[in-house]
C-alpha cells in the first residue's frame, strides 16, 4: 500500500475509532471524578453505560446527566468487594442492557487510616485499614473481571481497562497499602491480557491506564489543605511534574478511549502512564 492510500486509510479510521455504537460499557466507581468523565466519554461515543457505584446517588447524577444530553445509561449501587453484590448488579445490566462489551475498572481509592503520617507511624497502621485499601482495590478489580469479564469471555471479544496508579511503579512515601494494591492491579492487569488472548480469544484485551496526580475525594487530604491551597507533599509533586500541573478527570479520558477503541487492536497487557511526565523526571 502506497503512503498516500495508507494515509487515506488510517484519516478513515480515525474518524469512526471511537464510535461504540451497540456497545455495552460497564464503569465501577462510575459516579467518582474520573470515572464519571470516563462514563459520559464513552455515552458520547455512543456506547450504552451502566454506573456501577457503591453511592447509588453518585451514579444516578452521572446515568441522569448521560441520558439528558441523549446517552443511554443506567445505574446501579454495588459493592465492587463483594462478589454477591457485583453478581447482582451483573444480572440487572444483562436484564436492562443485553450484554458487556467493555468493562471499565474504576472503583478504588486510599484511607486516611492507612496512611503514614506525623500521627500515625508505619508500625501503627492498623491491618484493617490495609485490608480495606487492598480489598477495594485490587480485590475489586479481580472480583469485576471475573463475573463482568465471564460474559466477555464467551462472547470472545470485548475490552477491559483497569485504573492502575503510576505507585504501582513508583511507590511514594506514606501510602505503603496503595501502592502495593495499584502494583496488583497492573500485575495482574498483564497476566489476564495472557491469558484471555490464549484461553479465550486473541480479540479479548485487556490493559490498564496509570494516572498521575489527579486531585479526587480521596486524595484531596493529602494534596490540599483546609484552604484549598497546596500541601507541601502536593507543591512537590507539582515540581516534580515536568507539565507542571495536577492532572484534570478529562486527561483520562483519551486514553481510555483508545484503549476501548479500535486503534488499539493489537495492544493488550500495556499499562499507559498518564502522568504528566513525572514517572519520566529524576528530579535533576
Amino acid at each position: 500500500m502506497s503512503f498516500a492510500l495508507l494515509s487515506k486509510s488510517m484519516a478513515g479510521r480515525a474518524s469512526v475509532s471511537y464510535k461504540l455504537r451497540e456497545k455495552v460499557a460497564v464503569v465501577t466507581g462510575g459516579g467518582g471524578v474520573i470515572c464519571s468523565a470516563v462514563s459520559m466519554a464513552l455515552a458520547e461515543m455512543g456506547a450504552a453505560v451502566a454506573v456501577i457505584d457503591l453511592r447509588e446517588g453518585a451514579a444516578r447524577k452521572v446515568a441522569n446527566s448521560i441520558k439528558k444530553r441523549g446517552g443511554k445509561s443506567i445505574h446501579l449501587r454495588a459493592d465492587v468487594t463483594s462478589r454477591e453484590s457485583v453478581e447482582g448488579a451483573f444480572k440487572q445490566v444483562l436484564k436492562q442492557l443485553g450484554s458487556v462489551d467493555i468493562l471499565i475498572n474504576g472503583a478504588g481509592g486510599n484511607l486516611k487510616e492507612a496512611t503514614v503520617n506525623e500521627q500515625r507511624s508505619f508500625f501503627e497502621i492498623p491491618l484493617e485499614a490495609v485490608h480495606s485499601v487492598l480489598n477495594l482495590n485490587f480485590i475489586g478489580t479481580f472480583i469485576c473481571c471475573q463475573v463482568f469479564g465471564e460474559a466477555i469471555a464467551k462472547k470472545k471479544s470485548g475490552s477491559i481497562v483497569n485504573i492502575s496508579s503510576m505507585n504501582a511503579f513508583r511507590p511514594l512515601t506514606g501510602i505503603a497499602a496503595y501502592s502495593a494494591a495499584k502494583a496488583a492491579v497492573t500485575n495482574f492487569t498483564q497476566w489476564l491480557a495472557v491469558h484471555m488472548a490464549q484461553r479465550y480469544s486473541p480479540k479479548i484485551r485487556v490493559n490498564a491506564v496509570a494516572p498521575g496526580f489527579v486531585l479526587t475525594d480521596q486524595n484531596r487530604f493529602l494534596l490540599l489543605d483546609e484552604k484549598g491551597e497546596f500541601t507541601e507533599r502536593g507543591r512537590r509533586i507539582v515540581e516534580h511534574t515536568p507539565m507542571g500541573r495536577l492532572g484534570k478527570p478529562e486527561d483520562i479520558v483519551g486514553p481510555v478511549l483508545w484503549l476501548v477503541g479500535d486503534d488499539s487492536a493489537f495492544v493488550t497487557g500495556a499499562v499507559i502512564p498518564v502522568d504528566g511526565g513525572f514517572s519520566a523526571f529524576s528530579g535533576v
